[in-house]
């Protein structure tokens, strides 16, 4: 069997090993694939292990060994998965890998807006704190997170996973979903959108990307939060209105921002938030601490272990199968 993992960087830039792969045959390990070298890189491949390279249907049709596809990730949009199951090509991905390491970066960007580390930080270098009068300092009032409500639109393992951060700091958690929830752990309430926007000091967004979900954060959903508030996305980039974001930051509609995600990435050089005031921007990488990285891979070993094997859920697929 060979195995081409078409862009193994991200995952793993050198710090993991491959070797959990290698028991399952000849394995070929690519950086990064640019779209005109996936066939030629692929075209013997049995099994092809991809993160963000997309296989396309045509892509595909020209792949004729190819049995098994297996998504880096949890978003599956980079495979036609129409296509493959045409082929008869099994698509697995890797739900839940890293909820503690998102919810991690959740609360990094919440506290170096509250706490303002990074600017204090710089200001002692800066001989602030060495030429000041007083035993301390501070720019500008510090928040504290108790008391404070805490919004989120979304509640999947991530979203719960931050919840009980947010009532660890005890802060009161409402939380808005797809359909009302009516069984949620004490001191967590369902509302409506609207009313979490409208009532959270921070809203953090937690939902998946769809039609009705484009935009979500927009001019006028702006607007319903409060001029302190924080609004916190790292979920995906197209959730928000870049542009109207800039602008209600410039004008104080809402206090700030942090994201983990934009639109475009790598975003190009023009994206309004890239120069917005009082945002944080971390690159896509909340995922990718060390631990999260390494469930990745042992949660893709076993979707192909198990492909390999032939072992099969009561509802006919295999592990992690999404075609």
């Amino acid at each position: 069997m060979k195995v081409v993992v078409l862009d193994s960087f991200t995952l793993n830039p050198g710090d993991l090993s491959w070797q959990s792969i290698e028991q399952f045959g000849e394995l070929s390990c690519f950086d990064r694939t640019p779209a005109e070298l996936v066939i030629s890189r692929a075209i013997d491949a049995d099994v092809i292990l991809t993160n963000k390279t997309v296989l396309n249907a045509s892509t595909l049709a020209l792949l004729p060994k190819l049995q098994y596809v297996g998504v880096l990730a949890t978003g599956t949009n980079v495979v036609d998965l129409e296509a493959a199951s045409k082929l008869g090509i099994v698509v697995s991905n890797v739900p839940a890998y890293g909820p503690d390491a998102v919810a991690q970066m959740v609360f990094a960007h919440i506290l170096h807006h509250t706490q303002r580390l990074a600017a204090h930080h710089q200001a002692v270098t800066q001989s602030r704190w060495t030429e000041c009068d007083d035993f301390c300092f501070t720019l500008s009032p510090l928040q504290s997170l108790m008391g404070k409500t805490f919004g989120l639109i979304g509640y999947g393992a991530i979203g719960q996973r931050v919840a009980n951060i947010a009532l660890a700091f005890g802060m009161k958690v409402i939380v808005n979903t797809r359909s009302q929830q009516v069984s949620l752990p004490r001191g967590v309430e369902w509302r409506e959108r609207e009313t979490v926007l409208t009532q959270a000091d921070i809203v953090s967004l937690h939902c998946p990307l769809s039609g009705s979900t484009d935009k979500l954060i927009n001019r006028d959903t702006l607007l319903l939060m409060k001029p302190s508030a924080i609004l916190i996305n790292t979920a995906r980039g197209g959730l928000i209105d870049e542009a109207a974001l800039a602008q209600a930051l410039e004008h104080g509609v809402i206090a700030a921002a942090g994201v983990d995600v934009l639109s475009s990435e790598p975003p190009e050089k023009n994206n309004p938030l890239l120069s917005a005031k009082n945002i944080s921007i971390s690159p896509h990488n909340s995922w990718a601490t060390l631990e999260a990285r390494q469930n990745l891979l042992n949660i893709a070993t076993h979707n192909l272990a198990c492909y390999v094997s032939g072992e099969k859920s009561d509802l006919g697929k295999y592990e992690n199968q999404v075609n």
